[in-house]
């Protein structure tokens, strides 16, 4: 709790400062109340006739702590709403800082769904304890005047009175710590819950395409089933704590209510006395609730907050590109990848990229291509060797593009401020004409991952999204492969005609980039095989050559069975 309160601290203490003057009107009442009943009430009966002028000052008294009263709440409200969801908006923004600093290869071993969960719903239960804990204190404060007082008036009234305080203390601290699991287990599950629904959600067409939709089905039914159990375990407890916060309060009123008529019979207590021990403890018994609900909040609170603490307390790994040494020219040095330790996918590469120039990464499945040009760009760690580049303005273009469900214009800009001559240039260089056939044009949106649009326009998209922040340098992880021969031509003249000075570093599995391309970097097996153009590798390396004939052989395959 303390850890929370230091995110918002001025706007807890008003808030707490509201509380208190709540507690303080309410208490002050009572005493009023005593005074009227004695002074007022008692002497009409006595002497038949009324005070007025005392009637009308306990009443003005009463109408005056109850607006303080009325003020001390609107302010209590209002600052732990403050604090409350600025904590909230503060922890929102912690967990995105350090989730954004992590490195690619962090996120690739996370959930999605449970990182949303933990940026969402953890936050949100990890502030709920902070509305009734401004309140709860106030109360806590009094229930100490309240028993002082009392127990001055009426050692044994008071005592019996006060001993409820202690009581509902152990109460509390029981629930607690017997709902603490079930609150866990239910964050936990609501965590794989988000995960697997956003996983199916995601791989719709293929959970349709392959009738799983059942199976899908009955795998999300049973981690909903184990969040509604934690949940129901939960509640069951709470449902037994909170009738027991109702029983314990209202019994004690009436044992005061007996015992006290005794006490004013004997003499040893006014009427007055005895009406604001029931009035004050009547106007304690909600409060007395309130402390029940924070403390009930609490272990889903604190459960939300573990977990993010937990996230946002992970050591970020360092940037990949931090590694990189500044030169003049790109060099690799005995360059080493691997996606986990002690298990490389890239072994001891070296290659020299001349700036202007396009080189071509070419192999088998499975060889390595993508885990080095990643580690070149910068979005993986090399594991040993050296990587010095002479690039400030690099841009990746996947080969699964990502698009976002906003407009054409928006995924091209990606939150930068760019023109819309600059948008249309970027386009027209990845001979994205189609957009200009789209109902709006720049301003069509193409739905959540460019569903709108088909898997070459997608891929035209992205490359203009990376083209149009005019970087130095551009890696290409396969992105031309879902256009036709001439269109990943005319796209690559286009680049080289208006992107003057570029250097472009593609992974490819046709021979039309490789034979325009400067230098062609062969790897097998995550080795370095060969280096050189694509003539001199076809005349030189038997393995190239049996590749390239198998790129032939699959679109001639692909032609034919298109013209059927």
């Amino acid at each position: 709790m303390i850890a929370l309160v230091s995110y918002r601290p001025r706007a807890f203490a008003v808030a707490v400062a509201g509380a208190a003057v709540f507690a303080f009107c309410t208490v002050a009442a009572s005493w009023v109340v005593r005074w009227l009943v004695d002074d007022v009430v008692v002497e009409r009966f006595d002497r038949g006739r009324i005070d007025g002028s005392g009637l009308l000052a306990g009443i003005g008294l009463l109408i005056l702590l109850a607006l303080v009263r009325a003020a001390g709440v609107v302010v209590r409200r209002t600052w732990a709403g403050k604090a409350q969801w600025g904590t909230a908006r503060d922890l929102s923004e912690e967990v995105l800082h350090s989730v954004v600093a992590q490195p690619v290869s962090w996120h690739r071993r996370q959930s999605t769904g449970d990182l949303s969960t933990r940026v969402g719903v953890d936050v949100e239960a990890a502030v709920a304890v902070m509305a009734p804990m401004p309140f709860a204190s106030s109360v806590i404060f009094m229930m100490l005047i309240a028993a002082a007082g009392m127990i001055a008036v009426d050692a044994w009234l008071g005592a019996v009175a006060a001993i409820v305080f202690p009581i509902l203390i152990l109460m509390n601290v029981s629930y607690q710590r017997r709902v603490d699991q079930w609150y866990d287990l239910a964050q936990s599950e609501l965590g794989d819950l988000s995960a697997a629904a956003h996983e199916s959600f995601e791989g719709v067409t293929v959970v349709k395409a392959f009738g799983a939709e059942s199976r899908e089905t009955e795998k999300l039914a049973g981690i909903a089933s184990r969040v509604r159990g934690a949940r129901v375990q939960a509640i069951r407890l709470r449902s037994a704590f909170e009738t027991l916060l109702d029983v314990v309060p209202n019994a004690t009123n009436v044992g005061i209510v007996l015992l006290g008529s005794i006490r004013v019979r004997d003499g040893h207590l006014t009427l007055g006395e005895l009406t604001s021990f029931v009035y004050l403890f009547t106007l304690l018994v909600f409060p007395l609730r309130i402390i029940g609900y924070a403390l009930s909040e609490y272990p889903r609170s604190q459960a939300g907050y573990a977990r993010f603490r937990s996230l946002v307390d992970q050591d970020r790994g360092p940037d990949p590109r931090s590694q990189f040494v500044p030169a003049t020219e790109f060099v690799a040095e005995k360059v080493t990848v691997a996606h986990e330790p002690g298990r490389p996918v890239v072994f001891d590469v070296s290659l020299k990229i001349v700036q202007g120039s396009t080189m071509v990464i070419v192999g088998s499945t499975g060889s390595g291509k993508t885990s080095l040009i990643e580690a070149l760009c910068g979005h993986l760690p090399v594991e040993s060797g050296t990587i010095r580049s002479p690039f400030t303005r690099p841009a990746l273009v996947f080969q699964e593009p990502f698009l976002v469900s906003g407009s054409v214009a928006e995924n091209v800009r990606f939150g930068r401020d760019i023109s819309s001559d600059a948008v249309r240039r970027a386009l027209r260089i990845s001979e994205a004409s189609f957009v200009d056939d789209l109902p709006f044009g720049l301003d069509t949106v193409i739905g959540e991952r460019g569903v709108g649009l088909s898997g070459g326009q997608r891929q035209r998209v992205a490359l203009a999204r990376a083209l149009v922040g005019e970087p130095d340098v551009v890696f290409l992880d396969d992105v031309t492969s879902a256009l036709d021969p001439s269109t990943e031509s005319q796209v690559l003249a286009n680049i080289t005609r208006e992107c003057r000075g570029i250097t472009i570093v593609a992974v490819a599995s046709r021979p039309t980039l490789m034979s325009r391309s400067d230098l062609v970097v062969f790897l097998e097996n995550g080795r370095l095989r060969s280096t050189g153009t694509h003539t001199e590798l076809l005349r030189s390396d038997p393995s190239y050559r049996e590749l390239m004939m198998a790129y032939d052989s699959e679109k001639s395959t692909t032609e034919s069975e298109g013209s059927r």
